[in-house]
């Protein structure tokens, strides 16, 4: 199993420019770049400067990936959670927040089960879980995050616990 996160920003740009929907041509097409011009900037070939963050956000919001931050946030030693849009939030929403953390807390535990059926987990399975596993605290948090603002008091605060 491939490492959810990639190991350098330019593993980044190339993933998120060969995944583009229509590939390269319609990649380079939406960034107004000439192709040979865009493939450099992919490839840091050509003397060329690389494209920038602004440049990859645009190419991964029409995929609906978040293959840069997941990168930036990993360097980091963090993991990248997505703010949820109020508008957006409704108990379907919610239901499917739920199912999508359930998937990858199995996804962690099934390779966990994978890794270990050897009887010890390589450097490289470690990396690979502990991949999986921010995945899946990112998506806990995300769903934790959204069911709290679907459900925000509208009333001043008061302390848990406490009395009127």
């Amino acid at each position: 199993m491939k490492s959810p996160v990639l190991e350098t920003r330019r593993a980044v740009v190339i993933e998120v420019a060969k995944k583009y929907p229509g590939g390269q041509v319609c990649a380079s097409a939406r960034l107004s770049l000439e192709l040979k011009r865009f493939k450099n900037q992919v490839y840091e070939s050509g003397g060329v400067v690389p494209l920038s963050d602004e440049e990859v956000y645009v190419l991964e919001s029409e995929q609906g990936t978040t293959r840069l931050p997941d990168y930036i946030c990993a360097m980091y030693g963090g993991v990248f959670v997505r703010l949820p849009e109020v508008g957006d939030l409704d108990n379907v929403d919610m239901h499917q927040r739920s199912l999508r953390t359930s998937v990858k807390r199995g996804r962690v535990d099934q390779f966990l089960a994978l890794a270990l059926e050897d009887g010890e987990i390589t450097a490289v399975e470690a990396s690979e879980i502990l991949a999986l596993h921010a995945k899946h605290l990112a998506a806990r948090h995300e769903e934790v995050t959204a069911l709290i603002e679907l459900h925000k008091s509208k009333r001043p605060a008061r302390p848990l616990g406490g009395k009127d």
